[in-house]
């Protein structure tokens, strides 16, 4: 598979997009990778702003049930769904005007991405935040 955003972009996304990150995803299920990818960004001074139907309280943050939903902007949309509804998580982080989209490891979707970068805003897909802070040497 191609790179899908090499360190340049993703150390720009990490370090000069902003910190409010929407995690779509984000439950309080302590055992998805979700919650504890957010823990580290909240460790690293991001505002994670947790998005998901249930619109749980997660870290201490008020969850909603969309990207819509979200009464602030959003820089960084971290999108932790199946890679089937993840190509519309996008299209709604572009919509609502958001930064940047970040899909998780095992997040693709090349289609996605060919749209949110033709939008002119950076992408990386099949990483993970927790792994790139510390390999960047960003923590």
């Amino acid at each position: 598979m191609a790179n899908f955003g090499d360190d340049a972009t993703v150390r720009e996304i990490l370090t000069g997009t902003g910190d409010v990150w929407a995690v779509v995803g984000l439950s309080g299920n302590t055992g998805r990778a979700a919650y504890g990818v957010a823990r580290v960004l909240q460790r690293f001074g991001k505002k994670v702003v947790p998005v998901h139907p249930k619109a749980e309280t997660v870290h201490g943050e008020r969850g909603y049930r969309s990207l819509a939903e979200v009464p602030f902007p959003v820089d960084v949309v971290d999108v932790f769904v199946n890679s089937e509804l993840a190509g519309a998580v996008a299209d709604e982080a572009v919509a609502v005007g958001a930064r940047a989209v970040w899909f998780q490891l095992g997040v693709v979707d090349e289609a996605a991405y060919a749209r949110v970068r033709g939008a002119g805003l950076p992408m990386v897909m099949d990483r993970c935040p927790a792994i790139e802070i510390p390999r960047l040497g960003l923590g």
